[in-house]
């Protein structure tokens, strides 16, 4: 598969995100006691971030850079310029979702100091510390704290040993809420694609030789969304797997996209499941496959012409160093 088909898919799933980014508004029930963020600010610090590294893997002018600008502008309207995260703060002063959704816009340079001071108070608590967490997910916190200016509470280093991915297990106790959490793992030691060295030699030798297979399992299972994640993966490892395993695998992602850009979170399989409509059902995964599409195109040699060694230059830093430079609406 081309670069330009890869890009194709990419294009038409930030369509689709664009075309319906009225459902990603936060709506009274954001701040409401006991609301489901699954719902509201889940689905928005998705949005965001997918923006965020589609923006620092494309040149300003080019049609998707303008997009994700316009996209990430949006979503930042919608906490009122940062203004709501304070409101978060006061209601939930020990909850993790408030910085990790804040962190996406912060890498972007859209930040709101009276919240990161107030979040960085919190942060030198011992409450904090000990908020007890699945492994991944407080490799996510850390890196949030790192990417809105909080000193990090604890060594990465050592979480990353009490994860799944971290204990480099047997490759055949490899399942759904694995992969899920192996691609976390993952996206936040690498800052969401942005630094490939982030991922520690042994992890990437293991990755590198088991993702394959795994994403073959997902791909034969028609799992389109955990596909997506696991393609993001791909490109963010130090060194890229083989380009067949990439071509093949984006091939037949292609084919689950709908003609609007959608792709649904699965497919219906072998054994006749229907996948369920609507956007609640195609949202994450129409993001990952605009997520996927960008990290594998920004990365040199992700179709066999030029894979560089690890320890060799970061890809998309220039890139990094400009989303995180700018103050007020990124641009």
């Amino acid at each position: 598969m081309r670069a330009l088909d890869v890009r194709g898919v990419g294009e038409a799933a930030l369509a689709w995100v664009s075309a319906n980014r009225g459902e990603f508004r936060l709506d009274e029930g954001a701040l409401a006691a006991y609301g489901d963020v699954n719902t509201s600010w889940k689905p928005l610090g998705e949005l965001a971030q997918v923006c965020v590294c589609v923006r620092r893997t494309t040149a300003p002018g080019d049609p998707l850079h303008e997009t994700a600008t316009e996209l990430l502008e949006f979503a930042w309207r919608q906490t009122g310029n940062g203004a709501l995260f304070g409101e978060l703060q006061r209601l939930e002063p020990f909850a993790t979702y408030p910085l990790e959704v804040y962190a996406a816009f912060a890498s972007a340079g859209l930040r709101h100091p009276g919240y990161e001071s107030a979040a960085a108070t919190v942060a030198r608590t011992r409450g904090w510390r000990v908020t007890e967490q699945e492994p991944n997910r407080r490799l996510g916190v850390l890196n949030s704290e790192r990417r809105s200016g909080i000193p990090e509470h604890a060594d990465p280093a050592q979480v990353l040993r009490h994860t799944w991915l971290g204990a480099l297990p047997e490759p055949w106790t490899f399942e759904r809420a694995a992969g899920y959490t192996l691609t976390h793992v993952v996206f936040h030691l690498t800052d969401w694609g942005l630094v490939p060295q982030g991922v520690p030699r042994s992890v990437a030798a293991y990755l590198r030789h088991w993702l394959p297979p795994w994403l073959d399992t997902c791909l034969e299972d028609e799992q389109w969304d955990l596909s997506f994640e696991l393609l993001a993966v791909a490109a963010s490892l130090p060194r890229l797997p083989e380009p067949a395993v990439l071509q093949d695998a984006w091939s037949t992602l292609a084919t689950a996209q709908d003609a609007t850009g959608a792709v649904p979170e699965v497919g219906p399989g072998r054994d006749g499941r229907a996948a369920p409509g609507g956007f609640r059902y195609c949202y994450h995964s129409t993001l990952m496959a605009a997520f996927a599409a960008a990290l594998t195109t920004g990365r040199p040699g992700w179709n066999g012409t030029e894979d560089e060694a690890p320890g060799g230059p970061r890809p998309l830093e220039h890139a990094a160093r400009q989303d995180r430079g700018g103050r007020g609406a990124p641009g």
